[in-house]
């Protein structure tokens, strides 16, 4: 093999991509060592000159390293194993873009270009502590560059790199002994049919900034440590927190959004591994953020403060560990098969952990203290305590996440729980109803100082008010158990107290209002919840107690239902027709129309949902749920099995018809017109130059419900005749022109039905009651992050 030399491949523009990956690793090297020299220096010592010029040089060795793999993407450069793995031919534009990150390689390579970009920012700023802040970005990228160096080191390979040759990586298949291989890879084995979707474009990037930005508050703290300074740092570092916490929970709401449109298991959020492994960082920023503003306020709780700002970077470390090492197994659809790299993640990991605790330890006697414990009437108190409640809640999540690690550590045989949904809900439903409370009461409250009788007066009043209006709604929303109604009081508490703080503030000072808006937000958010989990019903009850589908387990086989095409069946309170179906790409749409019934059993609406699916070799069907949205509720509707193979059309009750111009066939679906005869056609399918006659029937069907034109065709081509079918699906006639008579002037035209037994869909339904109210409270809590922001950064002007 060694001696083959093999014809066009394009290996210029991988050998940049392995070059500028080797740049970008050596430069952030040069820059992560030089600014921390240059932290003692003045402004303008020659370390901070070479640490500049070397971020900058990593910064332009990124950006090539991405446009070196795109344009292998692109292009379909299958000689490279990482386009071949994760791209094909029939990929649109957008979704090669999502074929950029599907990889491990590519996803570290997006968390590196957004880290640079920080880094870039940060420098511009060049705030008091932009030197040693850089310093430890750079050392991150340091880190993740190393991911994708690709190279061995005696018997270890550091890294993987998305340049490497398919011929290198598979080096043992037949094909490679042949010069010109790649003219046998025709394409490339596609992008997992999961994530083509359009969030996946845009969801990805947004999530990556949000784990890239921890390391910014993180640098903060460890500045703040090396430096000695323990106050400075506080109002850039709660502003990039704030930003963090902006972007990240941004993330999470958009992977919400994919599942919810995307996944077919009913809902947005299924406590899957990997979605705990990013939430439970954003919930300990959270809390730090909270935890910072009353020491902002108080010079309380200092510690807390560093420890979980520490925490949220260190997590967002843990939880790459957890989704690339291969740990998780198939316990979760989003994580990535082992590389290889575990131990380069372990690393990575155990050197932050290790930079941290060796700081704290070393300026632990001299790290502000509070002089006296906060009192029980201030809000200092309270939001500490609900900071509290956040870290427990965060500490359920990742211990249950954790299982499969704890089994691999310890050869332990620990069982993830049966049911994850009911297990993570059952502790958290508690600790949430504690926390809207908790941070409502301390929005009523003032840092330091409360008088107790007027206070007392007003929580009283607000929980009336809650109460009074949780009792309406807990009858409107007809629920039943009494946690639904504690947690619905929750939500609404949450909602009153904010609502009545921050209405001055929306009149003349709204950038005032940022914390306000964001409780609001989680109150409605909490409600959303609450009513669309515990009110959700499946209307698509299979009542004929037959088995659907050997594969269906006996929930699924009772929550689907059975539909051949126009044959249409009752399901609740809807009449609904699988119609036809529609290809789009590699994408199967099946048309489903619903009649919503009356009481009265009259028809009161209509409307069509387009689910869609493919069978895909490796996956079987992949389906897409499609949704109709309304004010009050969603009808979320998904193909659960389809026919494995489209057989052949076929058409029964063909007749053949001698008709003229003006004439009309009256057939079971339609009547039939032939307006004309048209010479002036064009018909792809045939050779035109060859042509001696070339016919067109121009028809009007007339249907129950609309007219629609078909004009099968007829011509003569080397003394044979030809002719080409006209088929109008939706009363599922075909239209065949078999002959001209010139002395009678008619023509011979065959009709035929279509026959479609055989045909159908098993599909499930399900009603999402207020689910909007998730939707409009986390939008709500992202623009309070948005205005709190900007008060921070006026502030700081």
């Amino acid at each position: 093999m060694k001696d083959v030399v093999f014809l066009n491949e394009h290996l210029f523009i991988g050998n940049l991509g392995h070059i500028s990956i080797v740049i970008a690793f050596i430069t952030a090297i040069l820059a992560s060592v030089s600014f921390f020299y240059s932290n003692a220096q003045p402004l303008e010592s020659s370390w901070i000159k070479i640490a500049k010029s070397a971020l900058h040089l990593h910064s332009i060795a990124v950006i090539s390293i991405i446009a070196s793999l795109f344009t292998i993407i692109y292009n379909h450069y299958f000689e490279y194993h990482y386009a071949w793995q994760h791209s094909s031919r029939d990929l649109p534009v957008h979704f090669m873009i999502s074929c950029f990150w599907e990889g491990q390689e590519g996803s570290f390579l997006l968390w590196i270009f957004w880290q640079m970009v920080l880094a870039q920012f940060i420098n511009y700023l060049n705030d008091s502590y932009s030197k040693p802040v850089l310093g430890i970005v750079m050392l991150s990228q340091v880190a993740l560059t190393s991911m994708l160096l690709g190279v061995k080191i005696a018997s270890y390979k550091l890294g993987s790199s998305p340049f490497e040759l398919l011929r290198n990586v598979m080096q043992n298949a037949p094909i490679f002994k042949q010069a010109d291989y790649l003219s046998k890879v025709k394409d490339g084995n596609g992008l997992n049919p999961l994530l083509q979707n359009y969030w996946m474009v845009i969801h990805p990037p947004t999530l990556f900034l949000g784990f890239a930005s921890t390391i910014v508050p993180f640098a903060y703290v460890i500045s703040a440590l090396i430096n000695k300074s323990y106050h400075n740092w506080i109002q850039p570092g709660l502003k990039w927190s704030l930003f963090s916490a902006m972007i990240l929970g941004t993330g999470i709401i958009m992977g919400g959004f994919w599942a919810y449109e995307s996944l077919s298991f009913g809902g947005y959020w299924a406590w899957d591994p990997v979605e705990n492994a990013s939430l439970v960082p954003w919930l300990i920023l959270i809390a730090g953020v909270h935890v910072l503003m009353v020491y902002k306020a108080t010079g309380n709780s200092f510690i807390p403060a560093i420890v979980l700002i520490i925490s949220t970077f260190l997590l967002v470390l843990y939880a790459t560990f957890l989704t690339r090492s291969g740990i998780l197994g198939n316990s979760s659809v989003h994580s990535f098969t082992d590389l290889g790299m575990s131990g380069q993640l372990l690393v990575y990991l155990m050197l932050f952990i290790f930079i941290a605790i060796v700081l704290l330890v070393m300026r632990w006697k001299g790290l502000p203290r509070s002089e006296k414990d906060e009192q029980i009437y201030t809000r200092e108190f309270w939001m500490f305590i609900g900071s509290m409640i956040l870290v427990i809640s965060s500490f359920q999540i990742i211990l249950t996440t954790s299982i499969p690690v704890f089994n691999k550590l310890f050869s332990l045989k620990l069982a993830p729980p049966a049911d994850v949904i009911e297990h993570y809900n059952k502790w958290q439903m508690p600790l949430a109803i504690l926390i809207a409370i908790f941070t409502a009461i301390a929005q009523l409250l003032k840092y330091k100082v409360n008088q107790k009788t007027p206070l007392l007066k007003l929580i009283l009043v607000q929980i009336l008010v809650s109460i009074t209006i949780t009792i309406v709604l807990f009858f409107y929303f007809e629920l039943k158990a009494l946690s639904h109604g504690v947690l619905l009081f929750a939500g609404m508490f949450s909602i009153i107290v904010n609502g009545k703080l921050i209405f001055p503030y929306l009149i003349g000072k709204f950038k005032l209002a940022g914390a306000g808006i964001a409780h609001i937000g989680f109150g409605i958010l909490l409600i959303g919840v609450l009513v669309s989990s515990a009110k959700k019903q499946v209307i698509s009850i299979n009542q004929t107690g037959q088995a659907l589908n050997p594969d269906f387990n006996e929930k699924e086989n009772t929550e689907n239902i059975y539909l051949e095409r126009n044959k249409p069946g009752k399901m609740g309170d809807y009449i609904i027709t699988y119609k036809k179906d529609s290809q789009n790409w590699v994408n199967t749409y099946y048309q489903v129309n619903y009649q919503k019934l009356k009481t009265d059993g009259t028809t009161d609406y209509t409307f069509d949902l387009y689910p869609n699916g493919q069978i895909n070799p490796k996956f079987g069907l992949v389906a897409n749920p499609d949704t109709k949205h309304y004010l009050s509720h969603d009808v979320f509707t998904y193909v659960s099995s389809v026919p494995s193979q489209k057989s052949a059309a076929t058409f029964v009750n063909a007749k053949m018809h001698e008709i003229k111009s003006g004439d009309t066939i009256y057939l079971n679906q339609a009547r039939v017109v032939l307006v004309g005869i048209n010479s002036n056609t064009d018909a792809k399918d045939l050779d035109e130059k060859n042509l001696k006659v070339l016919l067109g029937a121009e028809l009007k069907v007339i249907g129950l419900e609309k007219t629609y034109d078909a004009m099968p065709m007829y011509g003569v081509q080397e003394n044979k005749a030809q002719s080409i079918d006209a088929m109008v699906d939706e009363v599922k006639l075909r239209f065949s022109f078999k002959g001209v008579n010139p002395q009678k002037g008619t023509i011979l035209l065959e009709t035929a039905e279509k026959d479609d037994s055989g045909d159908f869909i098993i599909m499930k339904a399900i009603v999402f009651p207020w689910i909007n109210l998730v939707w409009a409270g986390t939008i709500i809590m992202i623009i309070g992050f948005i205005v709190s922001i900007v008060n921070r950064l006026n502030k700081q002007r």
